[in-house]
Formats: structure tokens, sequence, C-alpha cells
């Protein structure tokens, strides 16, 4: 039978247990508060390493595709191709064309700028390609003289161009009693588009 004096002698040991559970369960509440935080921490801290290689990465094969593609790159931009449109190179081109393949002059036509009518079948993302039409006319000496032509203005830098169609007429028969004729037998009229390619602005952006 448990007395009075049993229980007040067992008074002070049930405090020091009562505490010492309740250290305890503090104890392990805040370690448990701490693990979590620290588990929390460090799979923050493995996203960010993990974002760091990431850009590591990704500027490594940027860094790679620049240097695979740079020389193009800029060869384009020499011909005038990639940038705004060159049309006084054009120009000068055309000039230095017709001297070269001895033609009678070169007469054009351009109209203004617009996108491309083809540019969705090349998929060529955020870049902008933009063509200018342009109709040339000439007179030639004979049939030989519109592929010189083009030869000698596809080799200068100018600009790059695609030729849509050519239609030659005979102007002048001849005479074969009189020999070579040194004036234009033939009047062609030819149709061009004159490319460019920019990256393309996005709205709220300024090019």
């Amino acid at each position: 039978m448990i007395t009075r004096q049993d229980i007040d002698a067992l008074r002070v040991p049930l405090i020091a247990l009562l505490a010492t559970l309740v250290v305890a369960a503090t104890l392990i509440f805040v370690s448990a508060a701490l693990r979590d935080s620290a588990a929390e921490l460090l799979t923050r801290r493995d996203n960010e390493l993990r974002q760091a290689r990431l850009k590591i990465q990704n500027a490594g094969e940027e860094k790679e595709m620049i240097s695979r593609y740079l020389s193009g790159y800029q060869q384009l931009a020499r011909v005038g191709f990639v940038g705004d449109e060159q049309r006084i190179n054009w120009l000068d081109s055309l000039r230095s064309a017709n001297e070269e393949a001895r033609i009678f002059g070169v007469e054009y036509d351009i109209s203004a700028q617009r996108p491309y009518v083809y540019a969705a079948e090349f998929n060529i993302g955020q870049l902008l390609l933009q063509e200018s039409l342009m109709r040339l006319r000439f007179r030639l000496l004979h049939e030989e003289d519109l592929p010189r032509f083009f030869d000698a203005l596809g080799r200068r830098s100018g600009g790059f161009y695609t030729i849509d169609e050519c239609l030659i007429r005979r102007i002048n028969a001849g005479d074969i009693e009189k020999g070579p004729q040194l004036d234009a037998n033939l009047s062609a009229e030819c149709d061009l588009r004159w490319l460019t390619v920019t990256p393309a602005i996005t709205p709220g952006k300024k090019g």
C-alpha cells in the first residue's frame, strides 16, 4: 500500500523524469526541424549546382556552335545576305557586271522590301527573311551575254539574289552580208529577288 510518505518521496524523481521527457521531446522536435531544414538546404544547393552545370554546358555548346558557324556567318554578312539591305552595293554590282559583260547598259526597277514569300518553307525560326523584287532590262549582242552578265554579278559581294525568270526578244535580225553587228540584237527582261535575313524584332524590344 502506497502511503503519502511514499508519494512525497517519489515527487522529486517524478518531476525530474517529466523534465527529462520534456527536454527529450524538445530535442527530438528541434532535431527533426534541423534535419528537414538541412535536407531542404541540400536540395536547394543541389538544384543550384545542377543549374550552374547546365549553364556551363550550354555556354560550352554555344561557344562550340559560334566557333563552328562564325566563319560562315561572316561570309554571308560580307556578301550582303545578313543584315540590312545594301541597295547601293546592289547598284554598284549591276554597273560593274554590265562593264565586265560588255552589254549595252542596264535599266532597273526595284520594289519596297517585304517578307520573303517562301520563308515558311525554310523554317528559319526567329530570323526574318525578306526580299526586294527587281526587274532588269538590258540589250544584248547575243544570247551568251546574259549568262556572262549574271556570272559577273554573282562574283560581286553586293548581295544575295535569285532569278525568277528572264524573257529574251529579238530586236535586230542583222544582215549577214554586212558581217558581225556592233549594235544590240536582243532585248532581255529579268525578274530578281534580292534577299536579306535579320533577327526578328520581338514586341516591346527595339532592334
